[in-house]
């Protein structure tokens, strides 16, 4: 249920309502889950929350949304698997363009359920959240959004991460490096903050993609990023 006098934000709460339903069978694959309206009435919640909750449960893949139809259960979807772990900056140097990152956000967060799950610790664990912006020669590509266990980086910083990139901060200063990845590409649309970063138009079609990296068994860092489909491609070559 949501509980207003709760810490985490109604949003969130009204996520995890749900994603339990969903992973309970209360609502199945390809069902049509209640309209906005009904979901307000439902748990006492304004349209604007309620909104955000949907949005996000369709980045993550729970809901899919048909025009003019409404919004249902996604049914589980194939992952693809890319066959080389690579680092942006380094990507970016190959190809002669100059790399650069600015920290718009880190902070110190406590986990929710949902994040708890994605990371495979305890909900109420501590995670770094860091929001950054990706550019190459000044130019917009990357709007992403990291959640990295306090406990695998004690004392990682805003600045360190400003000097150099986290995969070499990892490595240099704490000694784990990325031995496995599994990444999701999927299609999403642009949210005005999003848009405005990537200097393009809200709603614009982007390609979503999140990244589970892994040092050894442990999962070390969870990263969703937005990118700018019209400035930026992945190739994957099957050998």
């Amino acid at each position: 249920m949501v509980d207003k006098k709760n810490k985490h934000p109604l949003y969130l709460q009204l996520m995890e309502e749900l994603i339990q339903k969903i992973e309970n069978k209360d609502y199945v694959e390809n069902e049509k889950l209640p309209s906005e309206r009904e979901l307000c009435e439902m748990y006492g919640l304004s349209r604007i929350t309620v909104r955000n909750a949907l949005q996000e449960l369709e980045r993550d893949d729970y809901i899919y949304k048909l025009h003019g139809k409404g919004t249902f259960v996604s049914p589980k979807s194939y992952k693809q698997k890319l066959v080389k772990i690579y680092s942006f900056t380094e990507e970016m140097k190959k190809i002669g363009k100059k790399p650069q990152t600015i920290v718009l956000s880190f902070e110190v967060i406590t986990i929710d359920q949902r994040l708890a799950h994605k990371l495979n610790v305890s909900p109420e664990t501590e995670a770094y959240r860091i929001i950054r912006l990706r550019l190459a020669d000044d130019e917009p590509f990357i709007y992403e959004t990291s959640y990295v266990p306090v406990k695998y980086f004690p004392g990682l910083t805003k600045e360190a991460l400003e000097e150099k990139p986290m995969y070499s901060i990892f490595m240099e200063d704490y000694d784990k490096g990325v031995s496995r990845a599994v990444e999701q590409f999927s299609v999403t649309t642009l949210r005005p903050n999003e848009a405005k970063l990537l200097q393009l138009k809200t709603d614009r079609p982007a390609m979503l993609l999140k990244r589970y990296a892994y040092n050894e068994g442990d999962l070390i860092e969870y990263t969703i990023s937005v990118i700018s489909g019209n400035k930026f491609k992945y190739t994957v070559e099957l050998t």
